[in-house]
């Protein structure tokens, strides 16, 4: 499972419905987290990226160094899914899927993950799973990081 989190100032997402847009969820001060889940993930795997999430350090202290995790800075998070995370570009013009877990095994398994962030920091908002969705950000720094938990890792 992977997730691709942002420092932001602030974040939102609409949801796109034909001639519509309706913005869904929106933070302050927090953490944006777009998320892929592979082929091969498991409950375990969205575990261990919660539990890495809500206690990774990349919030400055009062000497400027990355020592506090969201919780400590009163921080919320934006979980949105993005399937092309799970995207596999190695080699050619055009990404493959086959890697990304089909919509029927990455959703449920996109619930789990936001019920384990939940669980652990009461601040979490979400896209909408499958929906075509617009992202809006003040990435602050930018501080951006890649967190992954390889499928049988978690």
């Amino acid at each position: 499972m992977i997730g691709l989190v942002q420092r932001v100032l602030s974040a939102s997402v609409s949801v796109v419905d034909g001639e519509r847009t309706d913005t869904v969820s929106a933070i302050d001060h927090g953490l944006l987290v777009l998320v892929g889940v592979e082929r091969d993930d498991a409950e375990r795997e969205a575990d261990a990226l919660a539990e890495r999430l809500v206690n990774f350090r990349l919030f400055d202290d009062p000497e400027g160094r990355m020592n506090l995790d969201v919780q400590q800075v009163g921080g919320a998070l934006l979980l949105v899914s993005q399937f092309t995370l799970a995207a596999d570009t190695r080699r050619g013009r055009r990404p493959g899927f086959s890697t990304a877990a089909a919509p029927d095994r990455a959703e449920p398994l996109f619930d789990h993950f936001v019920a384990a962030v939940q669980s652990r920091h009461g601040q979490v908002q979400t896209g909408r799973f499958g929906a075509h969705m617009r992202v809006a950000l003040v990435n602050d720094g930018p501080v951006t990081f890649r967190l992954e938990v390889p499928p049988g890792k978690g």
